[in-house]
């Protein structure tokens, strides 16, 4: 059997494998993501022991960002401008080669994540949209079978939403941009704003209809640009399952009939969906690059 290895590489935790992205993984860890090199280091360590599973035929990296996602340009496989600290500049290719010689494939978590769900949602479907909503807010894409790049990679997590008045003069947590999505949605800015987790938030708390506000407004924004024939929205925040029939109905509210294809709450039912992956889905994701690359 021939088996792959695979990096989900969070900024908050790593989780590695090895097996294949139809069987499964054979072995999976999770390392907390600190420095690149104490990362990297518990990263080499899993690997070499599981050696006794056989050669590895090649390597994908599933990388938080941004990242360079470009072969052609200097900065591929490199962190980019991050709040992580000590992680810009990171060559995530050139980490791995240090110990495996094989070939690697790298793309970002989310767009790794989006082709793990159209595989497993399968249909023939062509084009969807995967979203992480949990330490940040990320968006991969899958159009035509093929992940999205350009000047770079989707960073929809960052687009401006219109504020929620609950959410009063909170200014936000993301450093780049301050009252972004991100910065107003994602796990750290829930907790920062009302001084909860995500787990535990009573049903009459107003989080609900302002978290469920911001990722409509992100839904409606994908389903206006890039039409896709699915979102999968995916991360810690939304293993809260009451979040996805609330966004569900604020984005069709949002869309005002605009769409032909989405004009009623069934059609929402259909196109706005959990995972399908039995596995992560980054993970999942990372498997198909490390195939693609030793194909």
């Amino acid at each position: 059997m021939t088996i792959f290895g695979a990096i989900e590489a969070g900024g908050t935790k790593f989780v590695c494998a090895v097996g294949s992205s139809g069987g499964g993984s054979l072995r999976t860890t999770t390392i907390p993501t600190r420095d690149p090199d104490g990362t990297f280091a518990d990263v080499e360590a899993f690997f070499r022991s599981a050696a006794d599973l056989g050669p590895l035929a090649g390597l994908g990296i599933a990388s938080f960002g941004p990242v360079g996602v470009d072969p052609a340009l200097p900065q591929y496989g490199r962190i980019l401008a991050t709040p992580k600290p000590g992680w810009e500049g990171t060559d995530m290719i050139a980490r791995a080669r240090d110990f495996l010689d094989v070939p690697i494939g790298l793309d970002t978590d989310v767009n790794a994540a989006a082709l793990a769900e159209i595989a497993a949602i399968g249909g023939g479907l062509r084009h969807l949209a995967y979203v992480t909503v949990g330490t940040g807010i990320g968006v991969g894409l899958v159009s035509a079978g093929r992940t999205v790049h350009g000047i770079g990679h989707p960073e929809a997590g960052h687009i401006p939403v219109r504020r929620h008045p609950a959410h009063g003069d909170f200014a936000g947590l993301c450093p780049f941009h301050g009252d972004c999505l991100e910065g107003l949605a994602a796990g750290p800015a829930v907790a920062a704003a009302w001084d909860i987790t995500p787990s535990h938030i009573p049903h009459d708390h107003p989080f609900w209809d302002v978290e469920a506000s911001y990722l409509a407004q992100l839904c409606a924004s994908l389903f206006l640009t890039t039409g896709p024939e699915r979102i999968v929205l995916g991360g810690g925040v939304m293993k809260q399952e009451r979040l996805l029939p609330l966004i569900r109905a604020r984005t069709l509210d949002l869309l005002g009939g605009y769409v032909h294809a989405l004009r009623t709450i069934e059609d929402m039912e259909r196109t706005i969906v959990p995972p399908a992956c039995g596995e992560p889905s980054g993970l999942v994701g990372a498997f198909l690059l490390a195939e693609d690359a030793a194909a």
